[in-house]
């Protein structure tokens, strides 16, 4: 109740002038202008509606800052949204930085980063940069924050997944892994399928990634076009329709190769439907076309038209199915 004395000063010493004013300006009239203020008094703003109870605030807030999302504020916007777990806002974020990967690794504030939301951010299968690039960025983190952990954070970095020259040209020179962990990298990488890696991929839900605007290709196939045009209505045997000759031994195939690799989990795929036969066939996934993993096996059935396949979610760069006619 200090505020009670005479000309007495209470210091608030967790926040701004800037955003306690437009605190009070809310609580007096009920509103708040955010279009006109930079991202580091929203972001005390919004510290502020969470510290004194304003959840539709908090929310409006988040709802606004989710709009203005770019490069040089998602990782301070991820780390104020982590703290007060705001899951929208967390979400938008990490959604954000995943198709902007190798950017944010670049940027000013990924060295600012708490060490909580720096390894929740590269321990995502979806944080989806080249390995090399991980580890350089966590090194320039790790010298800006000398006091941290640092084999904590290197523990992030996927070491299988570098070629043998970035783990003894590049790790080994920076001298924050041992040798043994870089030979335990080498020993997994020349012992595992390549399929059982731990690889990383984009992930964009609920989209169709199998098409041009995302860089997808039909490599193998005739008709290859027609796969990824998105027309299902219009087709018969001359157009509109992928294609490849049926043999017993499914050497022959469509293949599609993705614009990048990518986490899926559900594919759909229209059988041809214009006369009465029906297909068995399996679907197979690899990352480098050498190790193929079978998701979907559906050689004893006898199938139709529109097929929707869910499978666990893995990495993939492409996929091939074979076929049997029934």
């Amino acid at each position: 109740m200090r505020e009670s004395q005479p000309e007495a000063e209470i210091p608030l010493q967790d926040t701004t002038a800037e955003a306690f004013t437009m605190l009070l300006r809310y609580i007096y009239t009920g509103r708040a202008t955010l279009t006109d203020e930079k991202e580091e008094v929203l972001l005390d703003f919004l510290s502020l509606a969470h510290k004194y109870g304003f959840p539709e605030l908090e929310d409006s807030t988040s709802e606004y800052l989710c709009t203005i999302l770019n490069i040089q504020n998602v990782c301070m916007t991820f780390d104020v949204a982590s703290l007060y777990s705001l899951p929208k806002l967390t979400c938008m974020c990490c959604m954000f930085m995943d198709r902007n990967a190798q950017e944010v690794l670049s940027s000013e504030g990924f060295l600012s980063l708490s060490k909580t939301a720096l390894l929740n951010i590269v321990l995502r299968d979806s944080f989806a940069a080249p390995e090399k690039d991980i580890f350089l960025a966590l090194l320039n983190w790790c010298k800006h924050n000398s006091k941290e952990n640092h084999a904590e954070i290197m523990q992030a970095v996927r070491l299988p997944l570098m070629s043998l020259t970035e783990l003894l040209n590049v790790v080994r020179p920076s001298g924050l892994l041992s040798p043994d962990a870089i030979l335990d990298a080498i020993k997994v990488r020349s012992e595992s399928r390549d399929m059982d890696l731990n690889y990383r991929g984009m992930l964009i839900p609920e989209e169709n990634i199998a098409t041009m605007k995302y860089g997808a290709q039909v490599v193998k196939g005739e008709l290859k076009s027609a796969l990824l045009d998105g027309d299902t209505q219009n087709y018969d045997l001359d157009h509109g329709f992928s294609r490849h000759p049926i043999d017993d031994d499914c050497r022959s195939g469509i293949e599609i190769k993705l614009g990048q690799p990518s986490i899926i989990n559900h594919i759909r795929i229209l059988l041809w439907d214009r006369d009465s036969r029906s297909y068995s066939y399996f679907i197979e996934v690899s990352m480098d076309e050498l190790d193929w993993i079978r998701v979907i096996d559906h050689s004893q059935y006898l199938c139709r038209s529109w097929q929707k396949l869910y499978f666990p979610a893995r990495v993939c760069r492409h996929g091939a199915p074979g076929w049997h006619s029934g």
